[in-house]
C-alpha cells in the first residue's frame, strides 16, 4: 500500500464437534499466529464476552496478501468466521497543520518570531510521533478490548459531508479534546472502511480497566459529532490475552 497498514477484525465461533476430533487444533492457531508476527505483522487475541463470538482477532500489518494468508490458515481450523472488519490505518484529514499551531501559538501564549518557532520545533517532533503511531500503530499488551464500527450520518437534517469543511474540522478538534483526556488510560485506534466495508471507519480501544472502555465513549456520546453526526454499529467487548489462553477459555484444548 502507498500509506499505512491493513487491520483485520475477524470473530469466531469454536465448532465444537470439530475442536473436539482434532487434538492439534490449537497448535495450528497458534502456529500461524507466531508465523504471522514472526513476518513483521501484529495480532491481538481476546476472548469475547457475550454471545456475539467466542474467540476475536485482531491482525494487523503491511501486507494485506499475508493478511489474507492468515485468515485462510485460520479457516482450516475449528474456528468459524462469523464476523469481520476490514480497513486501513491513516492520518486524520481534520489533524492541526504547522500553521494551525503558529495561529495557536500566537493566540493563546502571544508568542511569535523566535519563541514561536523554538515551540513549533517541539510540536513537530511530537506530530511526527503521532503520526506515525496512527499509521504504524504499536499495540501495546492491555487487559481488556471494544471495538465497534462507525459512519458519518447523511440525512436530510444532519449531513456531515455537506458541512463546510472548516466546520467539520472545528467540530472534530472539539472531539478530539475529549479523548485526550483518556490519555494513559485509553488507547484508541481510528482506522479508515470507506469504500472497503459497509462502515466507514473502525474504532479499537484498549485500556486496562473496562470501566475506562465504558467511560469514554458515554462521554462522547454527549459531543456533538456523535451525537448529531455519528451512525455506530454493533459493539464487541473482550478479554485480551495470550493467544493459548484465549483459546483454552474458549474451550480448545492446549497443545
Amino acid at each position: 500500500m502507498s500509506e499505512g497498514w491493513g487491520v483485520l477484525h475477524l470473530l469466531y465461533e469454536v465448532d465444537r464437534s470439530r475442536a473436539d476430533a482434532d487434538a492439534m487444533a490449537s497448535k495450528r492457531i497458534l502456529d500461524a499466529v507466531h508465523s504471522l508476527e514472526t513476518d513483521a505483522h501484529q495480532v491481538v487475541c481476546f476472548a469475547v464476552l457475550g454471545h456475539k463470538a467466542d474467540v476475536g482477532v485482531m491482525a494487523l500489518g503491511p501486507d494485506l496478501a499475508r493478511l489474507h494468508a492468515f485468515q485462510q490458515e485460520l479457516a482450516s481450523s475449528p474456528l468459524r468466521l462469523v464476523d469481520s472488519f476490514v480497513s486501513l490505518t491513516e492520518l486524520s484529514e481534520y489533524g492541526a497543520t504547522e500553521d494551525d499551531e503558529r495561529r495557536r501559538l500566537a493566540a493563546e501564549e502571544h508568542l511569535e518570531g523566535q519563541a514561536a518557532e523554538a515551540q513549533l520545533a517541539v510540536w513537530r517532533e511530537r506530530i511526527e510521533h503521532y503520526r506515525e503511531q496512527r499509521l504504524h500503530p504499536r499495540l501495546p499488551q492491555k487487559r481488556a478490548i471494544c471495538f465497534y464500527p462507525m459512519s458519518k450520518r447523511r440525512t436530510a437534517d444532519a449531513n456531515w459531508y455537506s458541512l463546510p469543511f472548516a466546520d467539520r474540522k472545528d467540530l472534530m478538534a472539539g472531539h478530539a479534546r475529549v479523548g485526550r483526556t483518556y490519555a494513559g488510560r485509553v488507547l484508541q485506534l481510528i482506522t479508515g472502511a470507506t469504500g472497503i466495508d459497509d462502515w466507514e471507519w473502525g474504532v479499537t480501544l484498549l485500556a486496562d480497566d473496562p470501566v475506562a472502555l465504558k467511560d469514554i465513549v458515554y462521554e462522547m456520546r454527549f459531543d456533538p459529532v456523535s451525537a448529531t453526526y455519528a451512525e455506530f454499529g454493533p459493539f464487541v467487548t473482550g478479554l485480551v490475552g495470550a493467544p493459548d489462553d484465549v483459546l483454552a477459555a474458549a474451550g480448545l484444548r492446549r497443545p
